[in-house]
């Protein structure tokens, strides 16, 4: 990272280049001889008071206090991806907020509050794709209140590490007391390579909507209603996909059926997307390579309906579901996160 001009360190940032990307060097030690550096690169967030926030693409606030800073300058945005789809951030996250839809919604400016008796933080959570018209401290005190009415805890789904996304409002959902809760990455990839994945030889069954068996095997359904059925059935073109379970083979000779699945998954084609989601597998049937025939079978059907992108999102502390997407081709695009009220 080069921060010099005639071999001399130069901070050449100033409070004006708030919401600009930026790359500083700072003193970690107080400066005395031997003194040692850190680097930091994100957006400037704000700079009051001697002191600097920058929003990391993890999300990931780091402070600085302005007299620690060696060097500092403006950089360009990240390079656009050389693999993949090309996708802005404003039309990944229209596609994702349309696969996972709640049943109650409602506009504020341009954000939408969204409510699905508490299933999932992303069909309970505001939506800030534009300009609340109003100011963004009275605004959080409407979210509040709306998720209050009914009887829910308050959520601000935000994203941080592409161009055009959110990192300001990152900061400013801090300066009100709202906490990050849980991270994940957006994924994208080429959907044709994921059809062409080879399976174990399953039948993948794929429906329009999830049977009693499905259900019994997808993690989250714990608490049944509508309210569940309601989300998982949102979507333009919607499917569900179920190995049937066995007795302990691979073949379809094995299958048994009053089993529990061994894997399901869902996915959303919307226009050029599909999205990918509820991907899982049996705990006893995991490393047989059932997320892959999944994937595949919803991956063929997306490509017959004329999608050619994919996406996922997944958890950041799931390294078994990132090492299995590293492997078919997905980069993370951007990263979202949930802010709770405190």
């Amino acid at each position: 990272m080069e921060f010099t001009i005639g071999g001399r360190l130069e901070v050449r940032i100033t409070p004006a280049d708030v919401g600009k990307r930026v790359s500083v060097r700072r003193r970690t030690d107080g400066g005395g001889a031997g003194a040692e550096f850190t680097d930091a690169v994100g957006v400037l967030t704000s700079w009051n008071n001697g002191v600097l926030s920058i929003t990391r693409k993890s999300g990931e606030s780091v402070h600085i206090v302005e007299s620690s800073l060696v060097a500092g300058k403006v950089v360009p945005a990240a390079p656009a991806r050389r693999r993949g789809p090309a996708a802005s951030f404003g039309e990944l996250a229209t596609v994702t907020a349309r696969a996972w839809q709640p049943v109650e919604s409602e506009a504020l400016g341009d954000w939408r509050l969204r409510a699905a008796g508490g299933f999932t933080r992303r069909a309970n959570s505001a939506l800030p794709l534009g300009d609340p018209g109003l100011p963004v401290g009275e605004a959080l005190g409407r979210v509040r209140d709306w998720y209050e009415e009914r009887g829910l805890p308050a959520y601000v789904q935000t994203a941080t590490g592409a161009e055009g996304t959110q990192e300001l409002l990152c900061a400013e959902l801090e300066r009100h007391g709202w906490r990050r809760e849980v991270s994940a990455e957006v994924r994208i990839a080429a959907l044709a390579p994921v059809g062409d994945l080879e399976a174990v030889v399953r039948a993948v069954r794929l429906t329009r909507e999830p049977d009693a068996a499905w259900l019994a095997r997808y993690q989250r359904f714990s608490t049944p209603g509508p309210h569940v059925l309601r989300v998982l059935g949102s979507g333009p073109s919607v499917w569900f996909a179920t190995v049937p379970g066995d007795t302990g083979g691979t073949g379809n000779a094995d299958a048994d059926p009053g089993a529990p699945p061994a894997a399901i998954g869902r996915c959303v084609v919307d226009g050029r997307w599909a999205g990918f989601m509820a991907v899982e597998v049996a705990p006893e049937q995991r490393r047989r390579g059932l997320a892959t025939t999944v994937m595949a079978a919803l991956a063929r059907r997306a490509l017959d309906e004329g999608a050619s992108a994919a996406w996922l999102q997944a958890e950041e502390d799931n390294e078994g579901a990132r090492a299995l997407y590293d492997g078919m081709g997905f980069a993370a695009h951007h990263r979202y996160h949930h802010y709770r009220s405190a």
